[in-house]
């Protein structure tokens, strides 16, 4: 396993991170669950990411519990905090800041997070209000580093604008990012990663495997295999559009790229996410142990440029065509 500095801290996590959204504590039981979290470490995946809306802090439980005995400094924890956790618990404010990092804490059994991310942007609460909440929980020690997830541009930049103000009570600085990125997504590529690269803010990107369709386990004009995330009530959200017939001929192309650089198709996948020099990390979701082993593979390798070239176009052509006229 290779490491890669996030942003401009001191955290140095591994290629491959693991999450927990719709999995652990949700759509995957306890004892597979921890069978993943065993061969993450095994594979030397230091990084662990989870926020308290998933399962309504189910999978902050089920990590407090699984991490305990684990030596504190031997792996990267990171939460997050913004979506509704009741029917008055939800956003940035200064408040629900603290009262949120807080039942965090107490369900993830431990004293501090390494990583602390804004799930969303807060359109109902000032900008100003929210970094100087964040930067309290820093000061306070329960917080090392502060990031955001799936912020717009410009907002991003309100952020560091704040962080760089000539004054005694200067505002904590986000060091890392997390937007959905793969070959089936590349949105953060027009202005987050420019922008964050600008400013050392490292991405820490999720569903770079397209919520598994990259895997190229679902295939054109077949029934979709059952035991998988896309027959999951649970686990299934989000994926229409993933699942369309165009997309899935394409990836069905990109296996023989794939084959060429002596990668399996779920590790180029991953191998083409982490060409991008601002990536640090790349969060996998795994049901299976041999799942985390199979995209640990994918860290350190070398792959031809031109392969790349070629998959990206397989891909703008699928999507292409997917898209009504």
């Amino acid at each position: 396993m290779e490491y890669r500095r996030l942003g401009d801290s001191d955290l140095m996590v591994s290629e491959i991170s693991l999450g927990s959204w719709l999995t652990y504590g949700v759509g995957v039981e306890a004892d597979k669950a921890r069978a993943c979290l065993e061969a993450a470490f095994e594979q030397g995946i230091n990084f662990i990411d989870t926020a308290n809306v998933y399962g309504r802090g189910a999978a902050e439980s089920f990590l407090g519990e699984a991490l305990q005995g684990r030596p504190r400094d031997s792996y990267v924890l990171a939460t997050k905090l913004f979506f509704p956790m009741s029917d008055s618990d939800r956003g940035l404010s200064r408040g629900q800041v603290e009262k949120q990092l807080n039942a965090s804490l107490q369900r993830l059994r431990t004293d501090y997070v390494d990583l602390y991310q804004c799930h969303r942007y807060d359109w109902e609460t000032p900008l100003e209000e929210t970094m100087e909440a964040l930067t309290r929980a820093v000061e306070s020690g329960k917080v090392r580093h502060i990031g955001f997830s799936e912020w717009p541009a410009e907002r991003i930049q309100a952020a560091m604008d704040l962080a760089q103000l000539p004054s005694g009570d200067m505002p904590a600085k986000f060091v890392s990012s997390q937007p959905q990125y793969s070959l089936l997504w590349r949105e953060p590529e027009a202005e987050v990663v420019p922008l964050c690269t600008r400013y050392n803010i490292g991405q820490i990107v999720w569903s770079p495997l397209g919520q598994g369709v990259l895997t190229g386990k679902y295939e054109p004009g077949r029934p979709l295999p059952q035991g998988t995330r896309a027959t999951s009530e649970e686990m299934s959200g989000w994926m229409d559009r993933l699942l369309a017939e165009p997309v899935l001929e394409a990836v069905q192309q990109l296996k023989p790229v794939a084959a060429e650089a002596g990668l399996s198709l779920t590790q180029f996948a991953l191998a083409w996410v982490l060409r991008e020099p601002n990536v640090s990390s790349a969060i996998i979701g795994a049901s299976r142990p041999e799942q985390v082993v199979e995209n640990a593979g994918a860290s350190g390798v070398t792959v031809d440029p031109a392969l790349f070239a070629r998959a990206e176009e397989i891909v703008a052509e699928a999507l292409e065509a997917r898209t009504p006229a």
